[in-house]
């Protein structure tokens, strides 16, 4: 009886301040799902995120202009440290720790060829590029060296590239066009997945980096230099052989500062994690505060 009387008293009390009851409850409701939402966008964020970076190259080294500043981002420091094709030249005759180098030049637009057009990215790279990616071929052929130096137009196309331009065609000896540029298709990539930012690292198109830097970037910087080293045991002996070469190459004297950042798995990893963890305390904040109003709605 003494429960029945509560529950009467209860219910009048929420018929008579229907508003604030159903505002108590809003706040209750979203502070929960928040939470529920916070645990499962954390979880789901670092699995992408170790999946994302495995899928990379297990032995990736990642060299990009600028100081590094705190999350493993890096901050630009103008022209004077772009990088060159004599950069990576350097690395490859004098890096004795690692055993592929690649640059890596970006572009993109529209491609027009098979059954219509596609917006897509654009990279140039090197003969390396697969190896250190740990990129496999679905069919086809990958470019050498001496289509790089010769400045061939020739290019592989990702997966979903493949599917939305050649749905049922092979793509393989066709031809497509680049920023009005023809390039012969010699391969397609196999599947890799979306990126820990939920993009597609199927859509792309790879082709000799000396190519694209003269026909597509308009002479463009080379946005990064991407080496694998021999192995895992050795990455910390590559990064540090890495620095010593790139401060010769950038003529930097005793006590200037890097004006690179060399980053490989780990540190790729943890400015990644510092991402999501950002994204967790943000609405952790939502959380708390839907739970707080709720609480104080509860005690009125």
């Amino acid at each position: 009886m003494h429960v029945k009387n509560i529950l009467k008293v209860a219910f009048k009390s929420i018929l008579k301040s229907r508003m604030r009851s159903l505002l108590t409850a809003l706040g209750i409701i979203i502070g929960v799902a928040a939470v529920v939402v916070m645990v499962a966008i954390g979880d789901g964020a670092q699995q992408q995120v170790e999946n994302q970076i495995a899928s990379l190259g297990s032995n990736l080294i990642v060299i990009t202009p600028g100081i590094s500043m705190s999350g493993g981002v890096s901050r630009g420091m103008g022209s004077f440290n772009r990088f060159t094709f004599d950069d990576v030249q350097k690395i490859k005759d004098e890096a004795i720790y690692i055993n592929g180098v690649s640059p890596l030049v970006r572009s993109g637009g529209q491609i027009i060829g098979g059954v219509g057009n596609w917006f897509t990215q654009v990279q140039g790279v090197s003969a390396d590029y697969l190896n250190i990616r740990s990129w496999k071929l679905a069919s086809g052929e990958f470019f050498t060296e001496r289509d790089v130096m010769a400045r061939q137009k020739v290019c592989l196309l990702g997966s979903e590239v493949a599917k939305n331009l050649f749905p049922n065609d092979d793509p393989i000896g066709q031809q497509v066009r680049i920023r009005n540029v023809p390039f012969k298709i010699i391969g397609v990539l196999k599947e890799k997945g979306q990126t820990s930012v939920g993009t597609s690292n199927d859509d792309i198109i790879l082709a000799p980096s000396r190519t694209v830097h003269e026909r597509l970037s308009g002479g463009r910087f080379i946005s990064s230099i991407q080496v694998s080293a021999l192995t895992p045991a050795q990455i910390p002996r590559a990064k540090e052989e890495l620095r010593r070469i790139m401060r010769e190459a950038h003529k930097l004297g005793q006590g200037e500062e890097d004006d690179f950042t060399i980053q490989d798995q780990a540190d790729l990893a943890e400015a990644a994690t510092e991402t999501s963890k950002i994204l967790t305390i943000l609405l952790g904040s939502v959380a708390g505060v839907s739970l707080i109003v709720g609480g104080i709605g509860i005690m009125n």
